[in-house]
């Protein structure tokens, strides 16, 4: 099936599966709160109007209770695929990639995965944790939902988690092998995921998980807008509001926000 909707935002309060630090349960209303900021318009790079009438449709956040999230956000993802909606998720932690995009796997065949990260999140376990926001790529990739898997900007990468790409066959483009515009093609269904801790701490302060060395937000914006394919979901997590600086990263993450949703309405 194709993706014949506008791009549906929902949002996943959920942080649950943090290793270090809560907080990014807050992140969905920030963002929201970011993006109709008067402070700027809602005009994209590439000349969408993300504020017109219609361009996206609002879904809310997804109220979840005790228990495993997990079946919760898979039905409503997937819920929303089956009208031929494009999700695109504010999170929450990382976790929550995983039942995205089994949601996304029921509904589309032979998924590319664009993931931006300073981490590969490839993970077997973490601290005893197989469902931890460090293993959701290892999880994904082992059940066989994507059919590629494209990570830009990692720059942590463990011995374990080399020998995982190298298991899954992970295509792996460090920070130090940037641009990687190329690599951002796809006849096949595109997921993007967007770890907003990809960034420079300089430029995203709020992370629970800051990693020196990262990506500028005008080298994240042209990767976005470098991708070539039909984007049927995304998600942007990690914003830990907690750790904001001035609400600075609010405003980086409502900014990438819009590019992905320009894209992905242009498209």
């Amino acid at each position: 099936m194709t993706g014949t909707h506008p791009p549906t935002l929902l949002g996943i309060p959920f942080d649950g599966q943090s290793s270090h630090l809560r907080g990014a349960a807050d992140a969905p209303a920030k963002i929201r709160a970011a993006l109709a900021c008067d402070a700027s318009n809602l005009w994209t790079e590439l000349g969408v109007d993300v504020g017109a009438d219609g361009v996206y449709e609002n879904a809310g956040d997804l109220h979840l209770g005790k228990g495993d999230p997990f079946p919760a956000i898979q039905a409503e993802v997937g819920a929303l695929m089956e009208r031929g909606k494009r999700p695109v998720v504010l999170g929450g932690d990382h976790s929550i990639t995983y039942p995205i995009v089994k949601a996304a796997a029921e509904n589309y065949t032979d998924l590319t995965i664009f993931h931006f990260d300073a981490h590969p999140d490839l993970y077997d376990e973490f601290e005893g944790n197989r469902l931890s926001h460090a293993c959701p790529l290892a999880r994904i990739m082992e059940a066989g939902l994507a059919k590629r898997l494209v990570q830009i900007g990692i720059r942590t990468m463990t011995a374990h988690q080399r020998e995982q790409a190298q298991r899954f066959g992970v295509e792996v483009v460090e920070m130090r092998g940037l641009p990687a515009y190329e690599r951002l093609t796809s006849a096949d269904p595109i997921y993007v995921t967007f770890d907003l801790d990809v960034l420079d701490p300089a430029y995203a302060p709020g992370l629970s998980h800051r990693e020196p060395g990262g990506m500028s937000v005008r080298e994240a914006i042209a990767h976005v807008h470098a991708i070539r394919g039909e984007i049927v979901g995304a998600d942007l997590v990690e914003f830990n509001p907690v750790r904001d600086v001035g609400g600075m990263t609010a405003t980086v993450a409502a900014k990438i926000l819009k590019e992905i949703l320009g894209k992905m309405i242009a498209a």
